[in-house]
């Protein structure tokens, strides 16, 4: 494992640690149905918290474990910064994380 897989399996580390203080990590896996979803974070199915916890974590750790190539233009934080703009969190941390996993998978590509 190189230096950004390492930098991102921290940041996932830190999403995850972020959505559990907000209390926002399901205890109870979300249905097939909703996982089956084909729109953008699966807009249709859950909630953009669910979707980091059931698609993208276990995605990208998948992709970090299994050592495949890292998906390129990544632009999670803009979608964080709307979801949690009308919601009364503390989600700056958890925006700070997205961002930098947006900026590593940016670095990522571009170093190709």
């Amino acid at each position: 494992m190189n230096n950004i897989h390492i930098a991102i399996a921290e940041v996932l580390i830190d999403i995850e640690k972020e959505l559990r203080e907000l209390q926002l990590w399901d205890d109870e896996m979300i249905s097939d149905e909703a996982l089956m979803s084909e729109q953008p974070f699966a807009i249709d199915t859950m909630t953009f918290p669910q979707w980091l916890q059931f698609i993208f974590l276990p995605r990208m750790y998948f992709i970090i474990e299994q050592r495949l190539q890292l998906p390129v233009n990544c632009g999670i934080a803009p979608m964080a910064e709307q979801y949690f703009s009308v919601l009364s969190l503390p989600s700056l941390p958890l925006i700070a994380h997205l961002k930098k996993m947006d900026t590593l998978l940016s670095v990522s590509w571009q170093s190709k």
